[in-house]
């Protein structure tokens, strides 16, 4: 069977096959950011009585724009690394170590204060 592109010079088939796959690509990204808006956060898991004190405690010390929330269970591995579970509340304290690597954010859970990774916090 002949390819309905088998005609075509070179150049031509590839500038075919690189539009077709920019295309699916751009398809892609319109789905992923559809099913990102239709997909309900955890952020409206409704939290227990314990975590609401928590979180108004911290909102009373750090303020509100200093919430952050767990997208996904932590098991801290090196000493001062917090273990959270997705869906918990923190307030950021410095967005650094204290080396001043900006991946590892300091935090205060509520009680323990440690270090978490950046990319596993959003903004609650």
């Amino acid at each position: 069977p002949q390819l309905p592109h088998g005609h075509m010079p070179l150049p031509s088939f590839w500038k075919v096959v690189e539009d077709s796959l920019q295309q699916s690509g751009a398809q892609l990204r319109a789905f992923c950011q559809a099913f990102e808006t239709v997909t309900p956060s955890p952020g409206t898991q409704p939290l227990t009585p314990a975590e609401e004190r928590k979180v108004l405690s911290l909102v009373s010390k750090h303020g509100p724009d200093k919430l952050y929330q767990v997208t996904s269970n932590v098991s801290g591995s090196r000493d001062l690394d917090l273990t959270l579970l997705r869906g918990q509340i923190v307030a950021l304290l410095q967005s650094a170590d204290t080396k001043g690597n900006t991946s590892r954010w300091l935090v205060d859970a509520g009680g323990p204060r440690g270090f978490v990774p950046a990319a596993k916090l959003r903004p609650y």
